[in-house]
């Protein structure tokens, strides 16, 4: 009954997944998840982890996989924070590094990852959307006022667009009085990680995910890269959230997925030749597809209305996303799937049209 709720709760408007549907003979292309699934290494690991120990809890600070993740990125262990997925090193990163009112509100995107309004309703933060541009893009040259932090995905979600790490460092060169994160869930399809940047700004946080191009959406791992001002700072509030946020099985499956890089570069670059692929074929049925340097594109036709097009692509068992909100909603955003996932996507919107 609602009459229990706290306060705050009836209040709260939660975010909203996409469709995860329970029967096997759909073609999904709404979430971003990768076609192609984890390493054999990771589901070895994941079996010989699968034992006796799992009546122990897991490592606290999961020391092993932070160290896995500091020698792949070129930092130091005590620059790196893990949670569980990147959800939820980013709710950490709201409640403890960006809730800044004296300073001013929350700078991010208008047309953005729709958790962030969500994680500032939870926690009490002013937020303030800046547009983006008449093509899409992110001008952070638009996020040079006062703020109490500052967060954008690069590539942006659900546009695909990627900025140049020159835009980046220029917005930090600008802003030294508050924390600006990078959230790079997306950045393995084509981008240039802003991690190379941390040892030179002290307010960059980094945030990645293993949800994407490692193919771990079902093992919940996502990380931050920062200074260890910063780290300290997550530790303290995932330290009174939850001290075991990774278990033992999740612990194993990432530092698998690390180790094998030649696995993750050759599903990646699949993942970019079938997006290219696609483009070329949504534009030759009439689309209008944003640059995408993810592993999803944006897509209008402008003689189809998308949510009909959506409801349609459902009808041959092909399920894509479709955002009733304004500036996007005559937009389709695709997940690139498998060759053959893809060929029916194509062969089916040719027949829709």
């Amino acid at each position: 009954m609602s009459s229990y709720w706290s306060d705050f709760v009836k209040d709260l408007e939660p975010y909203s997944p996409g469709e995860q549907p329970q029967i096997s003979n759909i073609t999904k292309l709404n979430t971003n998840e990768n076609p192609y699934g984890p390493s054999p290494e990771v589901i070895k690991a994941i079996s010989e982890a699968a034992d006796d120990r799992l009546r122990l809890y897991p490592p606290p600070e999961a020391e092993q996989l932070k160290s896995t993740i500091a020698d792949y990125v070129g930092l130091s262990a005590s620059q790196v924070f893990v949670g569980n997925g990147s959800d939820e090193v980013l709710a950490h990163v709201f409640n403890g590094l960006l809730n800044h009112p004296d300073k001013g509100p929350l700078l991010f995107p208008d047309i953005s990852y729709s958790f962030y309004p969500v994680f500032c309703q939870l926690y009490g933060i002013s937020y303030k959307k800046i547009p983006l541009a008449d093509d899409f893009s992110i001008d952070l040259d638009q996020y040079q006022q006062e703020n109490g932090g500052i967060i954008f995905p690069n590539p942006n979600a659900p546009t695909g667009l990627l900025l140049n790490l020159d835009a980046i460092e220029s917005l930090l060169k600008n802003n030294t009085d508050s924390v600006v994160v990078v959230d790079e869930a997306y950045i393995d399809f084509g981008g240039q990680t802003a991690a190379s940047l941390i040892n030179q700004y002290d307010n960059l946080l980094v945030v990645q995910t293993m949800s994407k191009s490692r193919s771990l959406a079902g093992m919940r791992v996502g990380y931050a890269l920062g200074s260890k001002h910063l780290m300290e700072g997550l530790n303290r509030i995932k330290n009174s959230f939850n001290s075991y946020p990774l278990g033992h099985l999740q612990i194993a499956a990432a530092i698998a997925a690390f180790k094998d890089e030649q696995y993750f570069k050759n599903t990646a670059q699949q993942v970019i030749s079938e997006r290219e692929r696609v483009v070329d074929q949504l534009e030759s049925l009439g689309f209008d597809v944003l640059p995408s340097k993810a592993n999803f594109v944006l897509a209008h036709h402008p003689q189809k209305a998308a949510e009909t097009l959506a409801d349609c692509l459902r009808d041959k068992g092909i399920i894509v996303r479709y955002f009733a909100q304004p500036r996007i909603d005559q937009f389709l955003r695709i997940t690139i799937g498998t060759e053959a996932q893809n060929s029916l996507l194509i062969d089916s919107l040719e027949q829709i049209l």
